[in-house]
């Protein structure tokens, strides 16, 4: 494995190890993908290998251009309403963190789409994964780059923790902006669907082509082994519908912000919060006293503000870090079901579960 940077020499270096159906890790402004060129089923093959993942678990296909679009997906089968819905979406939303399910093109191997007639397409809003696409293959298949169901990466040092030696390339893009998966659209159903929340809002969605479907939410506490990801669905539309996913090593817990207020403090756990006031309130509360929240490093925020954005780029971090430290469990607060909330929830749940 090769660290590289973001230079127009590292990046072609990079794009000639795709072309030659190696694997690089690479930066979006969500979390770090594993790419491969989506037209290698060899090299499609490796990511699955690497990341241990399932092969009826579908892979998104990254592109830098909607001229690439015509190589992806068969646009000629969408209803008029649905390449209407396109055309505002990729207008208004792209590059961005927003995945649309679309018919494909039989070019795409199945293997790059779980043996589904649909293939999910992304155009990436980073500036060093637009330059590896576009000096590569033009597509890249990329799922998150760490063993399939543990915590996203959004740092290199994650990567390098989780996968290191089983990839060929890592480029180094610092800390990610997003912090959280893109929200994956399905357009090729009549109603549009949302398949995973993500990055991109519902209500961002439906403002610029009406009501779309939202995607099954969860508001109860989530034990863990709750879910049994053997029995989870075994042909799922999209990445990130397994029950079971994103998890820590560490047994997580989540609580309705509720139920969290009346945790008794175990110094042998971690305690993660969506914002400083509700984690004041707590340790006012039930927490230790006398002592100040920076005197506690197993009692974490997500944004100190309340941020929702700032709490999505702090998710996947803050949870590696618990995870590091050896604590016994993680206690989680959920985030208010508005914005990008649903799918810091959403991680939450699959994380949990």
């Amino acid at each position: 494995m090769k660290l590289l940077s973001g230079s127009d020499a590292d990046i072609r270096r990079a794009a000639g190890a795709i072309r030659a159906g190696c694997l690089v890790v690479f930066p979006t402004e969500t979390v770090y993908g594993l790419g491969a060129d989506t037209f290698n089923p060899r090299a499609l093959a490796k990511v699955f290998e690497v990341k241990q993942r399932p092969l009826f678990d579908p892979l998104i296909v990254h592109i830098a251009g909607l001229d690439a679009l015509d190589r992806i997906a068969d646009l000629a089968l969408l209803t008029r309403e649905g390449r209407e819905r396109l055309d505002l979406l990729a207008a208004s939303l792209w590059p961005g963190p927003l995945t649309l399910v679309l018919p494909k093109k039989s070019a795409v191997p199945e293997l790059a789409t779980g043996g589904l007639k649909t293939v999910a397409v992304r155009f990436p809003d980073h500036p060093l994964a637009q330059k590896l696409i576009s000096a590569s293959t033009g597509a890249l298949a990329a799922p998150s780059a760490n063993p399939f169901g543990y915590l996203s990466p959004t740092r290199t040092e994650h990567v390098l923790d989780q996968l290191g030696d089983k990839v060929d390339y890592i480029i180094d893009g610092g800390k990610l902006r997003v912090g959280v998966e893109s929200t994956v659209l399905d357009l090729s159903s009549p109603l549009p669907r949302i398949l995973r929340p993500g990055g991109v809002s519902q209500d961002d969605i439906e403002k610029i082509i009406g009501t779309v479907e939202g995607p099954e939410t969860r508001t109860n506490v989530i034990a863990p082994n709750e879910a049994d990801p053997n029995t989870a669905d075994k042909s799922p539309l999209s990445p990130g519908q397994l029950k079971s996913h994103y998890a820590p090593r560490t047994t997580l817990f989540v609580y309705a912000p509720d139920k969290m207020q009346n945790l008794a403090y175990n110094s042998r756990a971690a305690y993660l919060f969506f914002d400083g006031p509700s984690r004041d309130r707590w340790l006012g509360h039930s927490g230790p006293k006398n002592l100040s929240p920076e005197a506690l490093p197993n009692i974490r925020a997500l944004s100190e503000s309340g941020d929702i954005q700032t709490a999505a780029a702090n998710l996947f971090a803050l949870l590696h870090e618990l995870d590091d430290s050896g604590y016994e469990a993680i206690h989680a607060e959920t985030a208010p079901p508005s914005g990008l909330g649903p799918a810091i929830n959403d991680r939450l749940f699959r994380a949990g579960a």
